[in-house]
């Protein structure tokens, strides 16, 4: 079976999880056939165009032959076109059937027939039956961005899938054709909006160079509805206006961000507006001139309001001589500042206080500003998941952040609703996450990562869909239909982020990574800016290990609600998982399952080594079932990862028996190495950084 398997022909990943194969039962093909005979989109608009054209590929493909969709809606099998269905908003959709059975797409605006052109092709594709297109279908958050952490020379922080996928050298005057291919993907699974450059923002992007290679990008990403921000640095108006200051507050300054905001919409008239990272890590912000991040927020808001744009500020703030648990910062900051940013602000929020752990608790400012429209900021690109070598499916870790109660009400108080905006009644909210994208072929280095992207797409449209469900879809549209491989590949996909935290963080463990580039393990890390070192984090000694976040240490807990503050504060009832974030407890100390600390750490990260173990087992076995070369392609990258959990496992386990003073647990492997010979390992060259 396996040499006939492999004859298939090798893809690289290129067309994602829009490849259209041919459907393979010939009942459904004729079924489709019969369906579709004589499609029609009717619109004049280059994103009706858009959507004519996707549709035609991909019927053609699933049918295997050409199929042309009219522009008139004369004798259509199927038709699309827009309709009076205000109800539906701006981008949703609705399928509606004849009393002959004929299917038809209505939608109040182009863009919700080229969603609906996607939905439509998905179904298809997945292997749905026909009825099951059906019904009305509309995004549940307005904002639905990728964030690119992309720099001007082409290099990327955190990027781990080669270099950025915007070559500015050769903009405006040659676009790639690669970017038409990302819109594409893009709309394919909702997402309406990218910020087009690092958060650690260049100056020079928004100079008169600059703007109109912006402006021949956003050419190519408007008809597939995808609307572009900028990265704006709060000191551009001294470093490109001149002026002697940047205060919020100086009416010089408000002048020149009308006015350079005046020009960015001269050439880009559909403009989204500014992502902005102000007095974090040492990028300049309000506070410089004794300002508060609302003035900040405001000055900018105020220059895009007349023109629509919105500001997203992220709330990602802390400061190196701030002397409180970083975990605290921003929710001391921001919570008193509710109320008093302008109407077209959201704060954009990491899903954890610290920043993109392998697991965190959601960050307690969900929910603590009832008045501040809210946009929720995950990481595709895997900063402190093993990059682009580990396969770490990070469904499970946005719906754990999306379905935890904030407890501000009774009912529907998830974080879900904080950011689709319904629990406070925002119409302007959603979510950011940092882009995995590159210009590696297969655009985000592994061949599953692509799969956090398509998840983040979907749930950022429909929150309430199933981890699994959407792995399930993604593999049937990416690699093959058969249900051995679905099935294996799934359970591998639902295992992996779990395996990860066990090597790397387990038990409530964080910031645990090698300083700098972040990866591999560094424990010991000790040097630097305290809140930039893991020993800040874990604070292992004789007596014990963990961060006391109770009334007793730091008492973050109590940023919190009750009843959930009292549940996290008792080690007693505060879940394993997030056990060493809340509490420091010694080394003897018993979980609810019966193992001491100790022994429950040694269990966890062999663990987590023992599931990539079985990973690797599971990919040999479904292997054969596709391509060759993306088979062999994971198989390596497999390979790489169970090297590295054991690299995770050895270092940390030998780093904090210096400080438990215990054995190994009986019947687990003996740890391999010496403490010394990892703490003087150097990887190098690491990318991203």
């Amino acid at each position: 079976m396996t040499a006939a398997v492999h004859r298939r022909a090798d893809e690289d990943g290129y067309r994602l999880w829009l490849r259209y194969e041919p459907i393979a039962d010939p009942a459904r093909r004729a079924a489709v056939r019969a369906a579709f005979a004589r499609p029609a989109i009717a619109g004049a608009s280059p994103t009706a165009a858009a959507a004519r054209d996707e549709l035609g590929r991909g019927l053609s493909g699933l049918l295997g032959e050409r199929v042309e969709v009219a522009d008139t809606a004369a004798g259509a099998t199927f038709v699309g076109g827009t309709g009076a269905e205000a109800e539906l908003g701006a981008e949703g959709f609705v399928f509606v059937r004849s009393p002959a059975g004929a299917l038809a797409l209505a939608a109040h605006r182009d863009v919700g027939l080229l969603y609906g052109v996607f939905h439509l092709l998905r179904q298809l594709q997945a292997g749905h039956p026909l009825e099951a297109i059906a019904g009305e279908h509309r995004p549940r958050a307005a904002l639905r961005m990728l964030d690119h952490w992309d720099n001007l020379d082409g290099t990327i922080e955190r990027g781990y899938a080669g270099t950025s996928l915007w070559d500015w050298h050769k903009l405006p005057d040659y676009v790639d054709p690669r970017i038409r291919d990302y819109a594409r993907a893009n709309a394919s699974v909702g997402i309406n909006a990218a910020a087009l450059n690092n958060v650690n923002a260049d100056v020079r992007i928004l100079n008169a160079d600059y703007l109109p290679k912006v402006a021949a990008l956003v050419d190519v990403l408007r008809p597939w509805g995808v609307r572009v921000f900028l990265s704006a640095k709060f000191s551009a108006p001294i470093e490109l206006g001149k002026l002697p200051t940047a205060d919020p507050l100086d009416p010089a300054v408000a002048a020149w961000w009308r006015a350079k905001v005046a020009e960015i919409y001269a050439l880009v008239p559909d403009f989204g507006g500014f992502v902005v990272k102000a007095n974090s890590e040492g990028q300049p912000g309000p506070q410089d001139y004794g300002r508060s991040h609302a003035d900040g927020a405001n000055l900018l808001a105020d220059a895009l309001a007349p023109r629509g744009g919105i500001v997203v500020w992220r709330a990602f703030v802390y400061k190196a001589e701030d002397g409180e648990d970083r975990a605290k910062q921003a929710y001391r900051e921001l919570v008193p500042l509710d109320g008093r940013f302008r109407d077209n602000v959201v704060l954009q929020v990491k899903n954890g206080p610290i920043d993109f752990q392998p697991r965190e608790p959601f960050h307690p400012l969900f929910g603590a500003m009832p008045k501040t429209p809210m946009v929720l900021e995950v990481q595709l690109t895997q900063e402190y998941l093993g990059f682009a070598t580990h396969l770490v499916y990070l469904a499970p870790l946005f719906k754990e952040t999306l379905d935890a109660d904030t407890q501000v009400a009774r009912l529907g108080s998830t974080v879900a609703h904080v950011v689709d905006g319904t629990l406070f009644g925002h119409a302007r909210a959603g979510l950011a996450a940092v882009a995995n994208t590159g210009r590696e072929r297969n655009w985000c280095g592994h061949p599953f990562a692509a799969a956090n992207w398509y998840a983040f797409g979907r749930l950022a449209w429909d929150h309430e869909l199933r981890a699994d469900a959407i792995a399930d879809e993604w593999l049937r549209l990416t690699f093959t239909h058969d249900p051995i491989f679905v099935a294996t590949a799934k359970s591998m996909m639902l295992r992996s982020r779990e395996a990860v935290v066990d090597y790397m963080t387990p038990l409530g463990l964080h910031h645990l990574m090698a300083k700098d580039h972040h990866y591999g393990p560094g424990p010991w890390v000790d040097e630097g800016r305290a809140d930039w070192t893991s020993v800040y984090y874990h604070r292992a000694d004789s007596a014990g290990i963990g961060f006391d976040r109770t009334a007793s240490g730091s008492d973050a807990v109590s940023l919190y609600r009750s009843p959930l503050r009292e549940f996290y504060a008792s080690p007693e009832t505060c879940p394993d998982n997030l056990l060493l974030w809340f509490h420091h407890l010694p080394w003897d100390y018993r979980l609810s399952g019966g193992p001491t600390l100790w022994e429950a750490l040694c269990r966890h990260y062999t663990g987590g080594v023992e599931t990539v173990q079985r990973l690797r087992r599971d990919w040999d076995d479904v292997a054969p079932l596709i391509d060759g070369a993306r088979a062999a392609h994971v198989a390596a990258l497999l390979a790489i990862q169970e090297k590295e959990a054991r690299w995770w496992r050895n270092a940390c386990l030998l780093y904090f028996q210096t400080f438990s003073r215990r054995p190994l647990p009986p019947g687990l492997p003996p740890l391999e190495g010496t403490l010394e010979a990892y703490r003087a390992r150097r990887p190098s060259p690491v990318p991203g950084i």
